[in-house]
């Protein structure tokens, strides 16, 4: 139809810390088809920063069904066939949502940039499970026609932050994770005793976490009584706004950590042998990456002598 809006899909469902990665990707998506209706499918834990980032004029949420749920892998179908998608930018590349890609068939399907057998823009890089994220994705959407990919930025995420914000100067300490990988975090006993010198020097602790990592915010703050709990208080954008104003973030390998980077503030994050920072670790010049094979190993020494200096008090 002549003069129809061009119709864009973009799909990343997570998890926190590959979602901020893909916020680069997102914007140059918006910026490369300016004129184009997009719309972004996630999942409902990052609707409001979707939303937010004015990368997309539309958020669909994807109750993710399981392979069992005919009803709702129905239901999908003909919500993307009746789109009537242009294009669709795969950011999430699973083996999920190149079924997604199966689901517009038969027939003609849109433009597709991902990993799906038979797409017509693959990012066709055998070695694409070797490169850290933002150069996979950067080097996927060069394939398809974008070639200016931004680093991921969050100067656009504001919150009311009124009670949240601790005095300054204050550090952000993210000891948490997710509950089935002890491995990837630092043990809390160091996280209380780096918040009690921390204290020593006039900069106060935060802990952000879930209201599952709250054992730890106790912890902490038993050892250093002017450590702040702020574990489940705080929305992403919450996180993103008191990144900005915190001297230091101090943290595991974990969602939270990519969003504090994000926002621009001093980050040392803490790698163990679980996870490889050459494929996922937060980047840029305000980034101190720190690993061990086993974080347990790591001393509070260690961490102490890591710490962004320009961003700690004499």
């Amino acid at each position: 139809m002549t003069g129809r809006r061009q119709r864009i899909l973009v799909i990343k469902l997570g998890a926190l810390g590959d979602f901020v990665q893909a916020l680069g990707p997102m914007a140059a998506i918006r910026r490369h088809h300016a004129a184009a209706h997009i719309v972004l499918l996630t999942t409902a834990g990052f609707a409001g920063l979707a939303r937010a980032s004015g990368y997309a004029d539309e958020v669909w949420l994807d109750d993710r069904p399981t392979l069992l749920a005919f009803a709702h892998w129905f239901s999908l179908r003909r919500r993307l066939r009746a789109a009537r998608f242009d294009r669709v930018y795969d950011l999430q590349t699973a083996e999920r949502t190149n079924w997604y890609y199966r689901l517009l068939g038969p027939g003609p399907r849109p433009e597709w940039s991902g990993i799906a057998p038979g797409c017509s823009h693959p990012h066709a890089n055998p070695a694409r499970n070797a490169m850290h994220t933002l150069d996979r994705q950067a080097e996927q959407l060069r394939m398809a026609g974008i070639a200016d990919v931004p680093p991921p930025d969050l100067s656009w995420a504001r919150a009311e932050i009124s009670g949240l914000r601790p005095p300054a100067p204050y550090a952000l300490l993210v000891p948490g994770g997710a509950a089935h990988r002890p491995e990837k975090r630092w043990p809390v006993e160091r996280y209380a005793a780096l918040a009690q010198v921390l204290a020593t020097r006039g900069v106060t602790s935060a802990v952000l976490g879930t209201g599952a990592e709250r054992p730890l915010a106790r912890t902490i703050r038993a050892a250093c009584a002017t450590a702040w709990d702020l574990t489940a208080r705080t929305s992403l954008e919450q996180i993103a706004t008191l990144a900005r104003g915190a001297a230091m973030a101090i943290g595991n390998d974990t969602g939270p950590m990519h969003l504090i980077a994000a926002a621009g503030c001093p980050a040392l994050v803490l790698f163990s042998a679980a996870s490889d920072p050459a494929l996922c670790a937060p980047r840029g010049g305000n980034i101190t990456i720190l690993r061990r094979d086993r974080l347990a190993a790591l001393t509070l020494e260690a961490v102490l002598a890591a710490l962004p200096t320009h961003a700690t008090p004499a």
